[in-house]
């Protein structure tokens, strides 16, 4: 089998160079999460492993093994994320409760990405953001006609008409891919996790056995 046509696309502007390599198991995950899960967010997974591009936390649908980040997943930022659209009375003329939202993606100032659940195919669920920044009136939430990967490359390449989220670091920009097991090396060698650079800093913050 292929690699997922939007995960080809994706390759071609992030190299998937520092990989986790993780193997997760979609059935145990989708029991767990009681849904299935779209088919370009299972081979970006598949192909990148667990990891962040540039400030974007791509979200694993269970718990990583990886310390310091086993809270930050689906099922662990689901109720806050609902919690927002609950406040916020989600998207003007979309009528679904927040039962439908679905969390993949966070970071990048705050910004929070999700699925909207109004189809049974998964793939064909659209993306939806909350916007930390956004213009008065506006509503902080945006729905987005595209799947989850193909959300990631066009506003890389600047596809939408105007940047999706309230920060521009992925606007109209490519950034490095980086595992969250390539971060906890990097952090352990006293480099910067997101570059691989010599951290100056690293001697006052040692990482311990014990952390975090």
């Amino acid at each position: 089998m292929g690699i997922h046509p939007d995960v080809a696309v994706l390759l071609d502007l992030v190299p998937a160079d520092f990989a986790g390599g993780e193997q997760i198991d979609w059935a145990a995950a989708e029991v767990a999460l009681g849904t299935r899960l779209p088919s370009d967010y299972k081979a970006l997974l598949d192909t990148y492993g667990v990891g962040d591009i540039g400030e974007l936390v791509i979200l694993p649908p269970l718990p990583s093994d990886v310390r310091g980040w086993e809270g930050c997943h689906i099922g662990g930022m689901t109720d806050g994320l609902r919690g927002l659209w609950e406040d916020r009375a989600g998207i003007p003329d979309v009528t679904l409760g927040a039962e439908a939202v679905l969390p993949w993606g966070s970071g990048m100032n705050a910004n929070e990405m999700a699925w909207l659940n109004n189809d049974p195919d998964p793939d064909k669920w659209p993306v939806i953001a909350w916007r930390r920044h956004h213009l008065w009136g506006e509503s902080p939430w945006a729905l987005f006609d595209c799947n989850m990967v193909q959300f990631i490359t066009r506003m890389m390449l600047g596809q939408f008409d105007a940047c999706p989220l309230g920060d521009a670091s992925l606007w109209k920009r490519t950034d490095t891919f980086v595992s969250w097991r390539e971060q906890h090396r990097r952090l352990r060698a006293g480099l910067d996790p997101a570059t691989g650079e010599p951290n100056p800093y690293a001697h006052m913050y040692p990482i311990t056995e014990d952390w975090p």
